[in-house]
């Protein structure tokens, strides 16, 4: 990736993991938006295009009015030509003729820079969502024959005109103004916290797609939404950061996935950073995923390329390269494609080259998400630029935070819902985020009725244990959870720390053992040269002190 840095000074990063916490704690949750606020986009040359629409619709009580089709490209890339012709100004006839839209001369008050004026956009929205159904074009293809003024972009390599058909839409309301499609539109409201700026209105346009490898991937996007506002948002985050310095031009991006790490630790998730410069290697466990962020490789690799990955309902993953999306359609090329085979709900990615700054800031994309907003909103708030590179595939409508965390926890205690262990989980770490230390903590857990029949909960009294310096109970705690049918991942993490427990505690024997039974389980784990291995100097260790 070409990545440049920002033109403008970067806060430090302690700076900005406080302001970005702050403002995440402060904001009130954000009010649900409803299906009557979006419009669904279909292929008509493609049937499962309008089947996935039609199924979306009905999931989210989208009016039927509101159902547009186009004849269009079945090919991912369209022309610039085509894309004009037979989507863009169409969508925007459609719209404006079904009564969605009005344009009409709006004001623009002066500023420093330029004097009061009106400018003809649109001044009447009942919509503010766009959602693309599998089967649509996914990018444009650059063209020679625009002939426009570009003399005001002074970086050459901004002088482009390809784009994500997504962020090219994002746009349409401002279609009857005069617009460069030469480098990227600035997004006036980016990294905005008030929801009600990101409307037509405002010239911005919500547009994701439900895509992916297959159809059924597609369709299944909405399903596995609701189900995570219905039932909660659980699991586990994981941060990929690259442990880079404060004056490497590359910086940014980790500045983004490291306070985005430290956001999901006040929203309460159990957090994993790797700043290892690799990615993660296919030997981590990495269970239960309901957030992953990382960079820097072009094809998903490390647990990613596992046959199975446990992305959890409503997971939102995303990795930063230049063509994480340039294909969907791929099981194995680039990112989004292979994250949503492997289950994941929503991601993010690019189809041509953005250049770093014009990639979306992960740090507001989550400290907004927490705050309540849907997933469109987020999205588009936490990008810079439109008429760009960028392509969001998920529910716009998502909420995963839609509920308060106490009002979910009594939800799910009320019904006796198995997820309960999850929200205790929280519960416990957001006191931990909060400076409660680990003694009161593992009491608490002690005294929960659930623990008694959760892995998740008896795994996590382990930790406290161990924090506490306590490791004949925090080895107790690990067999225990063990016993309570951890998901395969997490099993594997659990016989890693208690490995290295019984170690410290001088149970060779233990430890050894501990191997025997990870081998038979997890025939196929990644890093069984290495257990096999260390299973081997302990065993040769016992042969030669029985020889003495």
């Amino acid at each position: 990736m070409n990545l440049r840095r920002r033109q403008q000074s970067n806060l430090p990063l302690m700076k900005c993991i406080r302001l970005a916490i702050l403002s995440l704690l402060l904001a009130p949750l954000a009010a649900g938006a409803g299906g009557d606020e979006v419009v669904v986009i279909y292929n008509s040359r493609v049937p499962e295009s309008k089947a996935i629409a039609e199924h979306y619709a009905a999931a989210r009580a989208v009016p039927a009015k509101q159902i547009f089709s186009f004849a269009l490209t079945t090919n991912e890339v369209i022309t610039r030509a085509d894309f004009t012709d037979f989507l863009q100004q169409p969508l925007a006839d459609q719209l404006e003729k079904s009564g969605l839209w009005k344009f009409g001369q709006a004001p623009i008050p002066a500023t420093s820079n330029q004097p009061a004026h009106s400018e003809y956009r649109v001044v009447a929205s009942k919509i503010r969502y766009a959602v693309l159904c599998w089967g649509m074009p996914l990018k444009i293809a650059p063209s020679s024959k625009i002939e426009e003024l570009a003399h005001k972009i002074t970086r050459t390599e901004l002088l482009r005109n390809e784009a994500a058909v997504d962020s090219e839409l994002a746009w349409l309301p401002l279609l009857k103004m005069d617009t460069s499609l030469t480098g990227p539109l600035p997004n006036l409201f980016y990294g905005t916290t008030n929801r009600a700026l990101l409307s037509p209105l405002n010239g911005l346009l919500l547009v994701t797609r439900l895509d992916g490898p297959t159809p059924e991937i597609a369709n299944q996007l909405v399903d596995k939404a609701l189900a995570a506002e219905r039932d909660g948002f659980w699991g586990r985050a994981y941060f990929d950061a690259r442990g880079l310095q404060t004056n490497d031009a590359y910086f940014l991006g980790d500045q983004w996935i490291l306070t985005g790490a430290e956001i999901c630790r006040q929203l309460g998730f159990d957090c994993e950073t790797d700043t290892n410069g690799e990615t993660w290697r296919a030997s981590a466990p990495m269970s239960q995923i309901a957030i992953y962020c990382g960079w820097y490789t072009g094809d998903a690799d490390g647990p990613f390329a596992a046959p199975k990955v446990e992305f959890m309902p409503g997971a939102f993953a995303y990795h930063l390269h230049s063509f994480s999306a340039d294909t969907l359609r791929s099981t194995t090329r680039n990112w989004c494609g292979p994250l949503l085979a492997k289950g994941a709900t929503c991601t993010l990615g690019c189809v041509y080259e953005p250049y770093l700054q014009f990639t979306p800031n992960l740090a507001f994309f989550l400290q907004m998400l927490g705050s309540g907003y849907t997933f469109g909103e987020a999205a588009w708030a936490s990008e810079n630029a439109l008429s760009w590179q960028i392509t969001v595939i998920g529910d716009p409508l998502y909420q995963p935070f839609k509920k308060p965390l106490p009002e979910r926890h009594a939800q799910l205690a009320r019904e006796h819902n198995p997820l309960l262990e999850w929200s205790f989980d929280r519960l416990v770490n957001l006191d931990l985020a909060h400076g409660v230390r680990a003694p009161p903590l593992a009491k608490f857990l002690e005294a929960v009725p659930a623990t008694a029949q959760s892995a998740v909960l008896t795994e996590k009294l382990a930790s406290l244990y161990a924090a506490q310096g306590k490791p004949s109970s925090a080895i107790n705690a690990f067999q225990t959870a063990l016993k309570l049918n951890p998901s395969p991942q997490q099993r594997l993490r659990i016989r890693r720390h208690l490995a290295e427990e019984l170690l410290a505690q001088n149970r060779a024997a233990d430890a050894a053992e501990n191997w025997r039974q990870l081998i038979a389980e997890a025939p196929d784990y990644a890093d069984l040269p290495n257990v096999r291995k260390q299973l081997n100097e302990l065993e040769q260790k016992f042969a030669a002190e029985k020889a003495k």
